[in-house]
């Protein structure tokens, strides 16, 4: 659970330094909106990341630490592929980038669909 809240902390701290850089310019004017997008779910992941790994730190239930640590892994991989998928493609201006962030978007309804699951299992 540690390292999930070290994973989230420094996407929390990337998203801001993204931001920033994306309101200041250098990135492809058409994908305005996409890298708006990539942000919104990548500032939501790295909040969703931190407050299940704190939710799991000292949890004696070892499913219900399993199940956040699981939900909180999906919301790492998934912020990955679709945020930085989106990230990727602005910069370089390579379109076909963004093929990977459909991928991103079912890892990121799997990271809720484990949460959900987790809950239901909950004692």
């Amino acid at each position: 659970m540690k390292a999930l809240l070290m994973i989230g902390a420094l996407l929390g701290l990337l998203s801001v330094a993204i931001g920033a850089a994306a309101d200041h310019g250098g990135w492809a004017e058409a994908m305005a909106a996409s890298v708006a997008t990539a942000l919104r779910y990548h500032q939501l992941g790295a909040v969703m990341i931190v407050l299940l790994a704190l939710a799991g730190l000292k949890r004696e239930d070892h499913g219900l630490r399993r199940g956040l640590g699981i939900a909180a892994t999906l919301f790492a991989i998934g912020t990955l592929l679709f945020s930085f998928s989106i990230y990727a493609a602005a910069i370089s201006g390579i379109r076909g980038l963004t093929n990977i962030t459909p991928l991103g978007g079912v890892t990121l309804m799997a990271a809720w669909l484990a949460l959900l699951v987790t809950g239901f299992r909950a004692r």
